[in-house]
């Protein structure tokens, strides 16, 4: 029935000679544009199979890339071709038009064509309606038009600003499942990007553009779907100088407090809480710009970082500042405590003088052997003197107190003295580790001999190198509270280091999820 009609219009349309003519006789007699046209293949009986519908599309722009609300915008040139058997007018080899422009108002069928993942969509109506209607003399049918979309885009941003996001513009149809309309891409460029398009995007580059199908299966049927993936890369120059950089360069500001002295509370409480609330503060810039998710960022990753060394150079003062009063207060403590005790012990020694007769005694000179052993002093302890082969004065013509030795408590079984090849000078002497050996009359003293294992050897190579000597002469001059300053001038440089080298490797060779 359809083939009647449509050889009837071609009839009639072959006696036509102007545009108007053909139009008029192709729309106004018997025409129904609420109907669609039959398939092509005449093998199928019935409707011939599905109306092939081939799509192609101009990008002309790409703007508006929103990460809060997870959208872009989108200008586009929208193209489609079918066949329509009813609005064939001529041959291939006739003086007719080889097309006809329908205008406003002049209706035929269409394909009830929409953008799965459009959010808003406008058609341009200045000056004209941007709208292209051909007939063909053969009954192809060409619609284009030029339309601007609003179409939402899934982002992933686990590797912000490091991230490549895949965007896609989904068409199908509305109502005709595939047993009525089957979407095919055209085989030359099916998807054209108007020129210089790659680089003209505000915060992206777009890297690749790819076409698919998406065919969907819902509870109405199958319906034929076309997918466009457009793959975008985020431009990092902006991040790199807008958020790296500067953050970089407050963490190293924050590490200008341990080269000032410890005494200067004001510049190094300003100088740490300045530099927090700043990276506070740009982190927050940071994170408005982004939808809130769940999962960790990579510039989350960043900010945390940086406001944590910051925060811990900050702590870093605080500790040095306790560990110096702390210090400071023993001080201060000890000289007083100790005159008070010697102006009790000097009262105390007038007053014994004052009520106390001086006695002359004669002391007995004690003898060579009662020398070597216990002489008068505290139980359990030698004296100094009591080891005269072993003591040497400090001072020439001044006297020198005695040194107490703990005494072996298995000594007096024995009998003997200590050996003077086993002791050692008490008063004056070295640096030098003492051992006190159980089970032998006596006390032994000894000097344990210096290390020569490999362990020893890589020390005394490491010792010899700069930072290492830089390191131990601080720390021999320095009390325990400029020694945290010390630590911290390498220890916090090295951090951000290492911290640097592991991030930049990763977020640099790492796959987008």
């Amino acid at each position: 029935m359809l083939l009647k009609e449509s050889a009837v219009f071609c009839s009639e349309a072959t006696t036509a000679t102007s545009d108007t003519e053909i139009i008029n006789s192709l729309l106004n007699k018997g025409y129904d544009w609420r109907v669609r046209p039959p398939g092509t293949n005449l093998s199928l009986p019935g409707s011939h199979g599905p109306v092939v519908v081939n799509v192609n599309m101009l990008i002309r722009s790409i703007s508006k890339i929103d990460d809060v609300n997870m959208e872009y915008s989108v200008q586009m040139t929208f193209r489609e071709s079918w066949i329509d058997g009813r609005l064939a007018y001529g041959l291939p080899r006739d003086k007719k038009p080889d097309f006809l422009i329908l205008t406003a108002g002049q209706q035929i069928w269409m394909p009830d064509s929409f953008f799965q993942n459009e959010k808003h969509a406008q058609k341009h109506m200045i000056d004209k309606p941007n709208v292209l209607i051909r007939v063909h003399k053969d009954g192809k049918i060409l619609y284009s038009v030029r339309i601007s979309l609003v179409l939402s885009c899934p982002m992933h941003l686990h590797r912000y600003p490091h991230d490549i996001q895949t965007c896609f513009i989904d068409l199908a149809s509305y109502a005709y499942t595939m047993d009525d309309i089957e979407y095919l891409w055209k085989e030359d460029d099916p998807v054209q990007l108007k020129g210089g398009l790659e680089s003209s995007l505000p915060s992206f580059e777009l890297n690749n553009v790819s076409t698919t199908y998406c065919t969907s299966k819902t509870n109405t049927g199958v319906y034929s779907c076309l997918r466009t993936v457009l793959r975008l890369q985020r431009q990092f120059s902006y991040y790199l100088l807008q958020l790296y950089i500067p953050s970089s360069m407050l963490v190293i500001v924050s590490w200008v407090s341990f080269w000032l002295d410890r005494n200067a509370v004001p510049a190094r409480v300003t100088l740490g809480v300045t530099t927090l609330l700043t990276i506070t503060t740009q982190a927050s810039g940071i994170n408005a710009k982004l939808p809130p998710v769940s999962y960790v960022k990579a510039v989350d990753l960043w900010i945390g970082a940086c406001m944590t060394f910051i925060f811990s150079a900050l702590l870093e003062f605080a500790t040095v500042t306790y560990i110096s009063s702390r210090k400071f207060y023993k001080t201060t403590q000890k000289p007083s405590l100790a005159s008070s005790m010697l102006l009790t012990t000097t009262t105390a020694r007038q007053a014994t003088l004052v009520t106390t007769p001086l006695l002359k005694t004669k002391q007995p000179q004690p003898s060579l052997d009662h020398q070597s052993h216990i002489h008068a002093g505290p139980p359990g302890l030698l004296p100094s003197t009591a080891l005269t082969s072993t003591t040497v004065a400090p001072n020439a013509g001044s006297e020198s107190p005695e040194v107490w030795v703990k005494q072996n408590p298995h000594a007096g079984e024995a009998g003997g003295a200590c050996c003077a090849s086993d002791t050692m000078a008490l008063n004056g002497g070295g640096h030098h580790e003492i051992e006190y050996r159980d089970g032998r009359s006596g006390i032994g003293i000894r000097q344990r001999k210096p290390q020569t294992s490999i362990a020893a050897s890589i020390v005394r190579v490491l010792r010899q190198l700069p930072i290492t000597r830089y390191i131990i002469s601080h720390f021999e001059a320095a009390d325990s509270a400029k020694k945290i300053d010390y630590v911290s001038r390498i220890l916090f440089p090295c951090c951000f280091i290492t911290f640097n080298i592991c991030y930049w490797t990763f977020y640099s060779t790492g796959e987008e999820p």
